[in-house]
């Protein structure tokens, strides 16, 4: 978020300890559908990056900013690690290989639901050739009985060099508050990056569009939603406090445009006052969202629509 935001404060009781400050980067990484930004989210306790059912949600890399206990936590939330097929795909798992690399330590998300899929094999071979250290949570462990988890983690612990291993459940904040207490000791010293009353280094004009994406998302068919992108085209700020915000919604084919758009226009509609409302939580100001759909075939193999992303082209 912009610095021009009022941003909440962390609290009391994260905030830094007298004595020499730590900060370190810590990677997110794992297969689709994970939990990574659910995780992420909670270890913020504010919402930096969207979140959805739906698999492949987060497309690059986000870091959000945790203060606790004299360090500052930065979180790398990288897109699930998957087979890539299109350009755009290429480029996500770049990103999230990425943040992996430019990081103080690893942390492996595992759905304990799924187990060990080959998914989650493929990512703990590249892993096994990586020197960083690396951590193992094991999440949704409130979906799986106990006797299940022990063989999992063990199994994983032989395939890889894992330093700690942690049960958690993101979603319900279960096991959160002892990994938290892990990460901000295992910080280096060092002077923090980010201020420390800033939640995210994403762009608010970025952060519109990834709250409409998460709409579509959660709103549409099985048929739209990893064929869609969204762009901030308009940033203009008014004189009552409020903004008015212009977004444009890529798709890959026509008949996808007439998903989005609805009967007369209800589904985008719908989309927009979703999308409005939060914003409108997150920024603490009035937004006026305007939405326009386009149908643009092949965009997700166009350069410049992946840079547009904030994602470096693979090629």
């Amino acid at each position: 978020m912009n610095e021009d935001q009022d941003l909440p404060h962390p609290p009391e009781d994260s905030r830094p300890a007298p004595g020499p400050t730590r900060c370190g980067l810590v990677a997110v990484v794992g297969a689709p559908n994970a939990g990574k930004s659910t995780l992420v989210n909670a270890l913020a306790g504010s919402k930096v990056t969207i979140v959805s059912p739906k698999p492949q949600t987060t497309r690059f890399r986000i870091r959000a900013v945790v203060m606790h206990a004299g360090a500052q936590i930065i979180l790398v939330d990288t897109p699930g690690i998957f087979q890539p097929r299109r350009r755009l795909d290429r480029a996500m798992v770049a990103a999230a290989w990425g943040g992996a690399q430019d990081a103080d330590r690893t942390l492996l998300i595992v759905d304990a639901r799924a187990g060990l899929t080959d998914a989650v094999r493929a990512i703990v071979e590249r892993l096994a050739k990586s020197p960083k250290p690396i951590w193992l949570a094991l999440n949704k462990v409130d979906l799986v009985e106990p006797p299940r988890l022990l063989p999992l983690a063990a199994e994983l612990n032989a395939m890889l060099t894992i330093e700690e291993t942690f049960m958690i459940s993101a979603e319900k904040s279960r096991g959160l508050d002892r990994l938290l207490e892990r990460m901000a000791a295992d910080m280096p010293p060092g002077p923090y990056l980010f201020p420390e009353d800033e939640l995210s280094d994403l762009p608010n004009r970025m952060l519109v569009a990834e709250i409409v994406r998460e709409q579509i998302l959660r709103q549409t068919h099985e048929e739209v939603p990893h064929h869609a992108t969204v762009e901030t085209e308009n940033w203009q700020e008014r004189k009552d406090g409020s903004v008015r915000v212009d977004c444009t919604i890529y798709v890959g084919r026509a008949t996808q445009k007439a998903i989005l758009i609805g009967d007369g226009g209800a589904k985008v509609k719908a989309i927009g006052q979703s999308a409005r409302r939060e914003l409108e939580a997150l920024l603490e100001r009035r937004v006026h969202l305007f939405l326009n759909v386009k149908d643009r075939p092949g965009w997700d193999e166009e350069r410049g629509r992946i840079r547009a992303l904030g994602l470096e082209d693979m090629g």
